[in-house]
């Protein structure tokens, strides 16, 4: 079954998802968004790459700011850069390449985001899509990153989790953890105080319950 045009989902919400699903939900549902100095720099990056324009280094030709859609998992967004090899005559290679402004995360958000951006490319393209690369900022370094079944699966079932959770209308609770700190939604969300509350809610209801 194929997604409509108009049920597409942007491709970013797969790393939301990831993060946490709260954060997807109040973006992507309650449409909130709040900047901080590390989306600001993010953003600020993106712009710079896709405005580099396209380019060819030998038998690599580069492509900046790529349109994508997969009408089979429902998503559509940009890919930062796709590079495309030469492997034989008259035959080419993408290679997606995502730029983040940080450094590599504990979580698969970011290798979740740059498989949805290959399984793209297959289904557009009709060429499979073996590996690509993440480039973060704060380490001047590129991450590869194979596609493997693991990875593709995760991936399919992220997409599949997104529109669930976006077609529900439903927001999370708030469960507060170490990495709610950089979220630029943390005045929105209220982790603390509203976890604190639900458990303080719970704590009297549960002593009522075994009067």
């Amino acid at each position: 079954m194929n997604y409509a045009e108009d049920d597409l989902i942007p491709l970013s919400a797969l790393q939301h998802l990831i993060f946490c699903e709260r954060q997807c939900a109040l973006i992507h549902v309650e449409q909130a968004w709040d900047e901080n100095r590390f989306t600001a720099e993010g953003r600020i990056m993106h712009e710079r790459v896709h405005e580099a324009g396209e380019e060819s280094r030998g038998t690599v030709r580069i492509a900046r700011g790529v349109s994508l859609r997969s009408l089979r998992l429902g998503l559509i967004g940009k890919a930062d850069v796709v590079e495309f090899h030469h492997v034989e005559r008259g035959r080419w290679q993408p290679f997606p390449v995502e730029h983040k402004r940080g450094k590599p995360k504990p979580d698969e958000s970011d290798k979740v985001q740059l498989c949805a951006q290959a399984l793209c490319l297959e289904e557009m393209l009709g060429v499979e899509v073996p590996s690509g690369a993440i480039f973060y900022g704060r380490t001047r370094h590129r991450l590869e990153v194979a596609f493997d079944e693991a990875l593709r699966e995760a991936t399919q079932k992220a997409a599949g989790r997104v529109h669930e959770l976006i077609g529900s209308g439903n927001t999370p609770k708030p469960v507060y953890m170490k990495k709610c700190k950089s979220c630029s939604l943390i005045e929105r969300c209220l982790p603390q105080v509203l976890y604190r509350k639900r458990s303080v809610n719970a704590y009297l209801t549960q002593v009522l319950e075994e009067q």
